[in-house]
């Protein structure tokens, strides 16, 4: 089945950087596009940034967008995500899940659904606080 083990968050102070990463089994990694997606308490999940097949698309959330790059290693089958100049409204748990979907779809008007996939890994914690 698919298996999702997100690394990499933590405690940072705002303006500061992480590099979250993401190993994925299960399936087969070179055949899906990606997603990061995080869930904030209170808020709805939204959709971080998602990556191609092949990495050469990308797409981001529009608060994400200039300061989170979204990467990934095929031979790996791991996804990363850079997050630069971090603010306290990125506080959230960071999961990654692949995608049926292409990097600019939304299913069911949900950010975070998927037709084809719906396990989440345990996700990462990402605090960002002075």
């Amino acid at each position: 089945q698919v298996q999702l083990v997100e690394s990499g968050g933590g405690s940072v102070q705002p303006g500061g950087s992480l590099r979250l990463s993401c190993a994925a089994s299960g399936f087969k990694f070179s055949s899906y596009g990606m997603g990061w997606y995080r869930q904030a308490p209170g808020k709805a999940c939204e959709m971080v940034a998602a990556i191609s097949i092949a990495g050469s698309g990308t797409n981001y959330g529009d608060s994400m967008a200039g300061r989170f790059t979204i990467s990934r290693d095929n031979a790996k089958s791991t996804v990363y995500l850079q997050m630069n100049n971090l603010k306290p409204e990125d506080t959230a748990v960071y999961y990654c899940r692949p995608r049926s979907i292409g990097i600019y779809d939304t299913y069911m008007d949900n950010e975070c659904e998927d037709p084809f996939f719906d396990a989440w890994g345990q996700g990462t914690q990402v605090t960002v606080s002075s």
